[in-house]
C-alpha cells in the first residue's frame, strides 16, 4: 500500500483529526482508502479529504470510523474538539479583536495537540465542551481548593476508568499552569506543588493506559515542578511514584532501582523511607534477587513498626506495604505468607488495581510452585472478568509476570496458551 502524503496535525484541529484517521488506517489497520470506505459506507474520495483536513465529516461518520477502528472514543472526542474550536472561532470573529482571537485559538489548539497524545478526552461532546469552557473561564482556585481537587483525582484513580481520569486531569493541569503564570511569586511556589501533584497523577494514569512515552514526559514535568517548589517530601513522592510505576513495563528494573537510590540520597541514608523500601523490595524481586528482596521486606516491616510514615499529601496507604509483600512472597513461592498479605489487601483496599493484581500474585505463586495449569487458569479468570476500561497496563504486566514464570517446557500447555492468547487479544482491543 502506497503511503500517503504527510498531514501536519498542528495546522488545525481538523488536520489533527485527519492525521489520527490516517494513522488508524495506515499504521494500525494497514488498509486502503477503498477498504475503509466500503466498511463504513462512505466515499473513498471524501475519506481522503477528511484525512487531509480539507473537508469536515459528520459526527455520525466519526462515530462509525471510531467503532470500525476500535479507537475507544478517541476519534469522536477529537471530532467534537474540532467542532468546538470552530464555534469559538466564530464567536471570536463576532466580538473579539484579531489579536485576542488568535491567542484564544492558539490556546485551544495547544489543548488539542496534548489531547492527541493521551487518547480520548471523554465519551461525549458535552463533556468535552464543559472541559474547554472550564479552561476558558479561568477556573482559578485557592490552594485549599486545588488540594481538594488533588484528593478528588486520587479517588478517581482508584475507582474510575483511566481515560476519564486523564481527561479531567488534563483540564486542571492547563488551568493551574495559567494560574501560575499570573500568580505572585509566593503563590507560584504553592502552585508548583499542585502542578507536581497533578502531573504525577497524570503520569500515573497514562502508565495505566500503557502510554509510556507520554507518561515519561509527565514524570519529567512533575519532577521539575516538585524541585521548583522546594518541598522535600513532594520531591521524594514524585520520584517514588516514578519508580513504582516504572516497574510495569515502562523502565528497566535496574533504572527503577537507580531512581529509588536517587530518592534515598535526597532523604539521607539515616532516614529510611517506608515507601521507598516497598518499591525497592519489588524491584529486587523483578531482578530475581529474591534474598535481597526478603531482606528489604524485613527492614521495611521494622521501619513501619516504628511509626515512620510518608506522604503528607494524603497519598500514603498501609496497603502499599502489604502489596509489596504479596509481590515478593508470590515470586518466591512463599504461599502461606503470600496468602496472608493478599487477604489483608483484599479486605482493606477498594482500588481495582490492587485487588486484581494481588489475585494475579496468587496465580504467580501457583506457577512458581509447579502448579502451572492452575495458575494460568486462575490468572485468565482474573483478567477475563475485568471490564476493558479497567484492564490497565499494571494488570496486564502482572499477567505477563505469570506467563514469564512458566518453565519453557510448559509454554505450549493449553492453559498457558489460553492465557497468552487472552493477554494478546485484550491488549489489542
Amino acid at each position: 500500500m502506497r503511503k500517503s502524503e504527510h498531514v501536519d496535525p498542528a495546522r488545525s484541529p481538523w488536520h489533527l483529526l485527519g492525521a489520527e484517521l490516517r494513522h488508524q488506517r495506515e499504521q494500525v489497520r494497514r488498509l486502503s482508502l477503498r477498504d475503509v470506505a466500503r466498511e463504513v459506507f462512505c466515499d473513498d474520495g471524501d475519506l481522503s479529504k477528511w484525512e487531509r483536513g480539507i473537508a469536515r465529516l459528520h459526527a455520525d461518520t466519526a462515530r462509525r470510523l471510531d467503532e470500525f477502528y476500535g479507537a475507544q472514543g478517541r476519534i469522536m472526542a477529537m471530532h467534537a474538539l474540532a467542532v468546538e474550536v470552530e464555534r469559538l472561532r466564530t464567536l471570536a470573529k463576532e466580538g473579539t479583536s484579531g489579536k485576542e482571537a488568535a491567542t484564544e485559538r492558539r490556546q485551544v489548539l495547544r489543548l488539542a495537540a496534548v489531547s492527541a497524545g493521551i487518547g480520548a478526552l471523554g465519551e461525549s461532546s458535552e463533556a468535552l465542551r464543559q472541559g474547554i469552557a472550564a479552561f476558558y473561564a479561568d477556573d482559578f482556585r485557592s490552594i485549599a481548593g486545588w488540594e481538594r481537587a488533588c484528593a478528588d483525582h486520587l479517588y478517581g484513580l482508584h475507582n474510575r476508568p483511566p481515560a476519564q481520569v486523564a481527561a479531567d486531569l488534563l483540564i486542571d493541569l492547563f488551568t493551574v499552569k495559567r494560574q501560575k503564570e499570573l500568580s505572585s511569586p509566593a503563590e507560584a511556589l504553592d502552585l508548583a506543588r499542585v502542578t507536581a501533584t497533578l502531573a504525577g497523577m497524570q503520569a500515573n494514569v497514562l502508565t495505566r493506559q500503557g502510554d509510556h512515552g507520554a507518561a515519561l514526559r509527565w514524570w519529567h514535568t512533575a519532577r521539575q515542578a516538585a524541585d521548583a517548589s522546594g518541598n522535600l517530601e513532594l520531591r521524594l513522592w514524585i520520584r517514588s511514584e516514578e519508580a513504582r510505576h516504572g516497574l510495569y513495563g515502562q523502565r528497566d528494573p535496574q533504572t527503577v532501582l537507580d531512581i529509588v537510590h536517587e530518592a534515598q540520597r535526597l532523604l539521607g541514608p539515616a532516614k529510611p523511607s517506608v515507601d521507598l523500601l516497598t518499591i525497592k523490595a519489588k524491584t529486587l524481586s523483578a531482578l530475581g534477587r529474591h534474598d535481597e528482596a526478603q531482606q528489604t521486606l524485613d527492614l521495611l516491616v521494622d521501619v513501619a513498626d516504628k511509626g515512620v510514615t510518608d506522604y503528607p499529601l494524603g497519598f500514603w496507604s498501609p496497603n502499599k506495604i502489604y502489596f509489596a509483600r504479596s509481590w515478593v512472597y508470590a515470586a518466591m513461592g512463599e504461599e502461606r505468607k503470600a496468602d496472608a498479605v493478599r487477604d489483608y489487601v483484599l479486605s482493606h483496599s477498594r482500588g481495582y488495581q490492587y485487588r486484581a493484581n494481588v489475585r494475579l500474585h496468587e496465580a504467580l505463586c501457583m506457577v512458581v510452585n509447579g502448579a502451572t495449569a492452575e495458575g494460568a487458569l486462575h490468572a485468565a479468570g482474573v483478567i477475563d472478568t475485568l471490564e476493558p476500561a479497567y484492564l490497565t497496563q499494571h494488570v496486564k504486566h502482572t499477567g505477563q509476570m505469570v506467563l514469564n514464570a512458566v518453565p519453557p517446557a510448559q509454554h505450549d500447555h493449553p492453559a498457558v496458551a489460553a492465557l497468552r492468547d487472552l493477554l494478546r487479544s485484550r491488549s489489542a482491543n
